[in-house]
């Protein structure tokens, strides 16, 4: 059995590989909740070696000044997205940004951390111990601990 996540689109015209996770967690900025019509948007991320798109070809659509999502262009899933900048040096690579309810099997990876918290929406109540940070600016996986209580 292959230790590869795979997913796609709803209708299946769009499917794709990730060999990796490099993190993942919940953004509540105004963009993602837009564009999925949900409180917060779930994702993990994928070093961009080890993700590929193994059928169909996604439309593109250019959210804010340095992010792309990628979508089907049959069914209107958003699949993954692309930031446009250099890779950051905390991390040395690039990486694709994937929905986690895209995955075949959503189980296999989990959120562990929440991204612009300053935007979150108050009644969306959330119970874990997760980092939290107040931006897109996060922190490198290893060096995280939970929240303080």
């Amino acid at each position: 059995m292959s230790s590869a996540l795979e997913g796609g689109c709803y209708c299946g015209d769009i499917r794709y590989r990730a060999d990796s996770v490099f993190d993942s967690g919940y953004c509540h900025c105004s963009i993602c909740r837009r564009f999925t019509g949900t409180p917060a948007l779930t994702w993990f991320n994928v070093p961009e070696q080890d993700f590929r798109v193994v059928r169909g070809s996604a439309n593109g659509f250019r959210s804010s000044e340095h992010f792309t999502r990628y979508f089907c262009p049959k069914c209107g899933t958003h699949v993954f997205g692309r930031d446009d900048r250099p890779p950051s040096p905390r991390v040395g690579f690039g990486l694709v940004s994937v929905g986690i309810g895209t995955l075949d099997n959503p189980e296999l990876v989990a959120p562990r951390v929440h991204q612009w918290w300053s935007t979150h929406l108050s009644w969306y109540q959330i119970q874990d111990d997760f980092p939290r940070f107040k931006d897109g600016q996060l922190t490198h996986p290893s060096t995280r601990r939970s929240r303080e209580p």
